[in-house]
C-alpha cells in the first residue's frame, strides 16, 4: 500500500497549498479510497477561502473528515467521487461518493463512504452533496401539485432544486438570476428562465438561494398571499437587511430557513442521513443535471484556481477536479 497522498489546505485566508500526508494503516472496517474526482462549492468553499466563516458558526461549519480550525489553516472540503483500493470484499474496486476534503487518498470508516450507482457517472457523482442539499429543502418545502414556484439564484444549489422540482407534474416553475447566462443552464434543465426584473408573481413558493439581500428582496415580492419564502443562502459574516415593513405582515408571508446538516423534520422519523445521501445518488442518474458542472481542473492546480473561483474570474456552478492515479 501507498502510504503516502497530498492535500489540499488553506494555508491563511485567500491562499491555498498542496501538503503531502502520510495515511494511516487500513483498520478493520476502514477503506483506503483512491480519489477520482472532487467538487468545489463554490459558495461555501469560495466563503470558507476567503475567511468569511464567523467564528459563531467554526463548529457548525465543520465537513465531516475537516483537518485545521477555521478561519486557517484548514483542510475542507465535502465532494469526492474515488474508487476503494483496501476495505471489506462488497466495496473492493466500487466506485463511492464521500464527504472528504480534496486529497488524493485517504483512509475513513466503511460507513463514511456510499456507492455510486452503476448508472451515475463517476464525473456526474461529484454532485451528490448539493443535490442532498435540494432533497432536504424540498421535503421542507412540501411542494404541492399545481403550485406557482420561483427559485431565485441560479448558482449550483439553486440549480439542483430547480431539477428536482422540474419533475413535479403541474406546477408553474421559473429559474429566476441577474446573469443572463444562467439562461443556457435553465435550458438544459428543461426549466424557464426569467431575470428578476421578468420574473413571475404570485408564486406559492419561492426557494431563494442567490446569497445576495436584493434577491431575498425581490423572492418576498415574487409570493402571493400566505406564500412561503424557503431560504437556503448563507451568508456568513454578512449583515442581511430585510423589508418586513408594508405588506409583509397585511399578507401573512413566511420566510423558513433550511439546512443540510439535519434532516428535514418532515422525513426525520423515517430516513436517516444515509438513505438521503442514497437518493441523491439515485437523482444522479439523469443526463441534464451534467449542466451544474461548468468547469473542471488537475488537483494540482487548485492553489492557482480557488482564488479565481472566490473572485468570480472563473465562473462557476460546480467546478470539478480530476486526480491522476499517482498520489
Amino acid at each position: 500500500m501507498n502510504r503516502t497522498a497530498r492535500a489540499f489546505w488553506l494555508s491563511s485566508p485567500g491562499e491555498g497549498e498542496i501538503r503531502e500526508v502520510t495515511l494511516p494503516e487500513p483498520g478493520e472496517g476502514e477503506v483506503l479510497v483512491r480519489s477520482l474526482y472532487s467538487g468545489v462549492s463554490r459558495g461555501t468553499e469560495t466563503l470558507v477561502f476567503r475567511g468569511g466563516v464567523p467564528e459563531s458558526q467554526y463548529a457548525a461549519m465543520r465537513a465531516p473528515f475537516q483537518e485545521g480550525e477555521f478561519p486557517a489553516p484548514v483542510k475542507y472540503g465535502y465532494l469526492s467521487v474515488g474508487v476503494v483500493e483496501h476495505g471489506p470484499d462488497e466495496l473492493l474496486d466500487r466506485t463511492v461518493f464521500c464527504l472528504h476534503p480534496h486529497q488524493t487518498r485517504y483512509v475513513v470508516p466503511a460507513g463514511a463512504v456510499t456507492v455510486v450507482p452503476d448508472t451515475v457517472p463517476a464525473e456526474r457523482a461529484v454532485l451528490a452533496g448539493t443535490v442532498e442539499t435540494a432533497v432536504n429543502a424540498l421535503w421542507d418545502a412540501a411542494p404541492l401539485i399545481g403550485d406557482r414556484i420561483a427559485v431565485v439564484g441560479g448558482g449550483m444549489v439553486g440549480c439542483s432544486v430547480a431539477a428536482l422540482l422540474a419533475r413535479f407534474p403541474g406546477i408553474r416553475l421559473q429559474l429566476v438570476d441577474a446573469d443572463p447566462g444562467r439562461a443556457k443552464v435553465a435550458e438544459a434543465l428543461g426549466i424557464d428562465f426569467a431575470t428578476p426584473d421578468d420574473a413571475l408573481g404570485d408564486c406559492d413558493l419561492v426557494v431563494h438561494a442567490s446569497a445576495t439581500e436584493q434577491g431575498l428582496t425581490r423572492a418576498l415580492e415574487l409570493l402571493t398571499a400566505e406564500g412561503t419564502v424557503l431560504e437556503l443562502s448563507w451568508y456568513g459574516d454578512r449583515q442581511i437587511s430585510l423589508p418586513l415593513g408594508e405588506a409583509f405582515h397585511s399578507r401573512r408571508l413566511v420566510i423558513r430557513s433550511s439546512q443540510v446538516g439535519t434532516v428535514s423534520p418532515a422525513r426525520r422519523v423515517s430516513r436517516t442521513y444515509a438513505d438521503r445521501l442514497a437518493l441523491a445518488l439515485d437523482l444522479l442518474a439523469d443526463p441534464a443535471l451534467d449542466a451544474l458542472v461548468t468547469g473542471e481542473s488537475a488537483f494540482e492546480e487548485l492553489p492557482e484556481v480557488m482564488p479565481k473561483l472566490t473572485s468570480g474570474r472563473i465562473p462557476a456552478l460546480c467546478h470539478r477536479v480530476r486526480y491522476t492515479d499517482t498520489p
